[in-house]
This record gives structure tokens, sequence and C-alpha cells, in this order.
């Protein structure tokens, strides 16, 4: 016990002094004109990053117009309207055992999943969360489906004795892999481009369900995907599994997306049968969202030219978890070179790109 008071008082400490630092800092600043300039710094940044009413409708009324191009043709929009295949969302009335992988970002998940429908909805629900090492994600095709087979197989062989399919029934995957692809079935779709700080060329316009069955093939591990489809979409699927009303879906996280339900018969560049349930989910990729009305900032422009991909991604890095601490660096740092925000030196990690999660 002695020992927890004497770390928690030497927290307590260091607070005290970081606060009465500050304070000074502060002080010295105040005296120096500095922070005046400091203030102005962040009142500039907050003026640009305004968004009243009148803007917002700008931008909705923007989003809107290349909706409708980008549900007319391929290549008409920077909004992708990608048609994702789905064209009937779950009931609730789900029965079975069920295994999911989610593929979105820094992390990827590996689910298993018992329904009991209507009457007992998830009956139970075991995951476990992987981090992706930096070096995959602009690495190799074969590296990274090699390094998510093998996790999957671990968590596969951690199922219960109750938790076994059904005997000579292969095992269904459902795959959530939460960048731009190009559906042609509902099990099968290439990659477009990667986003979200992954940058691996050979798996550029390759078949992303192959990718990973083939890893799964090559260690011996006996499944089906029997699904892609994108996080926002998952999450719709989630949401009507609860409510039969639900009609759209926002992903906020590492990156940012919408997907919603869609007349079939308002897709124009739709060519096969309409389904029979005269529906289809469209998976809107508006994270590449880009237009004039956007509040785009000075240091929003530095970021994007910086990055992976200049000029894509606009909307997805002004509001999306990966780019968020990278802006604010980015003021911090002009706060410290032009007002000594934190005293007469720039701390040097301020400025290391991304150091801010």
């Amino acid at each position: 016990m002695g020992k927890k008071v004497a770390v928690v008082l030497c927290v307590a400490a260091a607070a005290v002094v970081a606060a009465g630092a500050a304070v000074v800092v502060r002080r010295q600043m105040k005296r120096s004109g500095k922070w005046a300039r400091a203030m102005a710094i962040l009142k500039e940044f907050e003026d640009k990053c305004g968004t009243p009413i009148g803007k917002l409708r700008q931008v909705a009324d923007a989003m809107t117009v290349e909706m409708h191009a980008g549900l007319a043709s391929e290549g008409g929009s920077k909004l992708k309207m990608l048609i994702s295949y789905v064209d009937n969302l779950p009931t609730g009335n789900e029965q079975g055992l069920f295994y999911a992988l989610d593929l979105g970002g820094t992390n990827f998940r590996v689910l298993r999943v018992q329904l009991g429908g209507k009457e007992k909805g998830v009956v139970s629900q075991e995951f476990e969360e992987v981090s992706i090492p930096p070096y995959l994600m602009i690495g190799s095709s074969e590296a990274l489906f090699n390094y998510i087979a093998e996790a999957l197989a671990k968590f596969v062989a951690t199922e219960s004795e109750g938790s076994h399919p059904y005997p000579g029934r292969q095992r269904e995957l459902g795959f959530t892999f939460s960048f731009p692809v190009r559906q042609v079935s509902i099990s099968s779709g290439t990659l477009i481009k990667w986003t979200k700080g992954f940058s691996i060329e050979d798996a550029v316009g390759e078949d992303v369900v192959g990718e990973l069955t083939k890893a799964m093939e090559k260690i011996g591990l006996h499944m089906r995907v029997t699904a892609l489809v994108n996080d926002t979409i998952g999450t719709l699927a989630g949401g009507r599994f609860y409510n039969s009303d639900v009609i759209a879906a926002v992903i906020l996280g590492t990156g940012t997306n919408a997907a919603y339900v869609e007349r079939a018969q308002a897709i124009p560049k739709w060519h096969g049968p309409l389904p029979k349930s005269g529906e289809m989910v469209i998976n809107m990729e508006w994270g590449n969202f880009r237009s004039s009305h956007l509040p785009l900032t000075e240091y929003d422009q530095a970021l994007d030219s910086e990055s992976l991909n200049p000029g894509e991604q606009i909307f997805e890095k002004t509001i999306s978890g990966m780019y968020l601490g990278e802006v604010v660096r980015r003021v911090l740092l002009k706060m410290a070179e032009e007002a000594s925000f934190f005293g007469d030196n720039v701390p040097p990690k301020l400025r290391i790109s991304f150091i801010l999660r």
C-alpha cells in the first residue's frame, strides 16, 4: 500500500510542477505579447473551421450532386457510390454460429457470434483485436493476409465444444474490408485503392477474398468467405438486425464513410436484373468527397500535400480519427514557433508527423 501511495504522491507532485511551469510560461508570454499571438492563431483556426448552418447546407447540396453523379456512371463523381450487391438486410430471425473478420485500420478484429433469432438475439459474442505492424501496412499482399490468417486460425482454435459448426458444415466467415472495393458479387471484389495509411501496391486490382482464401488454405484453415462488405455496410446490417426502420449508417473512426439503402431503380449504372427486394445498399465512400464549400484550413492543406495520397480523401482528412491528432499537432507547432507557447524552445517531438494519435 505504501508503494501505491508513494506513486500517487509522485504523480500528484509532477502534475503540480507541470501546472506551475505552465503558469510561469503563460505569465512570460503575456509580458512579451506572445500570448496575444497564440490566441490569434487559435482564433483564426476556429474561424476557418466554422460550420454555420448556411455552410452546412452548401456542403450537403454539393454532396447530393456528387451522389447523383456517382449513381449515374462509374468514375462520374468523387463519390464512388459503390454497388454492394447486398439487396437484403438481416431481419432479426437469423440463427447459428458465425465468424467475422473486420479489417479497416491499424487494427483488425476476429469475432465469433452465436445468433438465436428474434427471441434470443445475440446469444454470445467473443472477439480478439490484433494490431497490424506498420511494416505490413506498406509491405506485400501475401505478408499482410498471411498475418491475418494466422491470427484467425489461433482464434478459431479457442472455439468451445458447444460452439462447433454442424458435422460436415464448413465454417462461414463474413469479411468486413473497409477500403474501397469494386464488388463483382456478394463474396468477391477487387481493391480499388488503399486509404488510412496503407500502401500495398501489389494488392490493388486483386480480389481481396481470393487473397485471404489463399492465405487460409496455406495454413489448412477450413473456412469459406460467404460475404464481403465494408464496415459501414456491416454497421447498417447490425442496426437492421435490431430495428427494421434503419436505412443508413455512418462510420466515424480511423476513417469515415456512409452507406444507405437506395431504390434499385434509382441507380442508372446498375445493369443487372432488378433485385426482388427492389432495393440495393450503396457504399458511398464519402471520405473522398471534396467541395469548395468544405472549411479547409492551412493545416488541412499542408497535411494533405504531405500525405501518401495528396488530393484524395479530403473529407476524411478533415474529420476522421487518423488525422485529427495531426491537425492539432500542426496548430500547436505554429503556436510554439510563432508565440513561444511551450517556452523558448520548440519541443523536438512536436516536429514529428503523426506523433499525436
